[in-house]
C-alpha cells in the first residue's frame, strides 16, 4: 500500500495549489481518503474526507468553502483543490486510508479496515 502526496509549494496569501494524493497497491474502490495537515508541535489535524463508497465529501469546519475535494479513478488518485489560502494553512499535507475531521456538523470518521498514511507534501502560505 502506498500512497503519495505532491504539489505542494509556496503561495502568496490568496493563491491556489491543488495537491495530489497517488496510490497504489490497494483497490481505491471500497475506501475512504482522508487529506490531514501536520504543523510542528501539533496533532494532525482532519481537513477533508472522500469516501467513495458513497461519494460523500466533507470538509473540516477551518475550509469556509475555500477547498475541494475530488477523485480520478483512472489515475487511482485524490486531489485537494485549495483556494484561497491563508498564512494559518501553511503545515505539511499529507493523505490517508481514513478520514477523521471536525465538520460544521461535528466529528466525522471513516475507517474501512485501512489505516496507511503517505509522506506529505508542505505547504507554505506567505508573502
Amino acid at each position: 500500500v502506498q500512497l503519495q502526496a505532491s504539489g505542494g509549494g509556496l503561495v502568496e496569501p490568496g493563491g491556489s495549489l491543488r495537491l495530489s494524493c497517488t496510490t497504489s497497491g490497494f483497490d481505491l474502490d471500497g475506501r475512504a481518503i482522508g487529506w490531514f495537515r501536520q504543523t510542528p508541535g501539533q496533532e494532525d489535524e482532519g481537513v477533508s474526507c472522500i469516501d467513495i463508497r458513497d461519494g460523500s465529501l466533507r470538509y473540516a469546519d477551518f475550509v469556509e468553502g475555500r477547498f475541494a475535494i475530488s477523485k480520478d479513478n483512472s489515475k487511482d488518485t485524490v486531489y485537494l483543490q485549495m483556494n484561497s489560502l491563508k498564512p494559518e494553512d501553511t503545515a505539511v499535507y499529507f493523505c490517508a486510508t481514513r478520514c477523521g475531521l471536525m465538520t460544521s456538523n461535528g466529528w466525522y470518521n471513516r475507517y474501512y479496515g485501512m489505516n496507511d498514511r503517505g509522506k506529505g507534501t508542505l505547504v507554505t502560505v506567505s508573502s
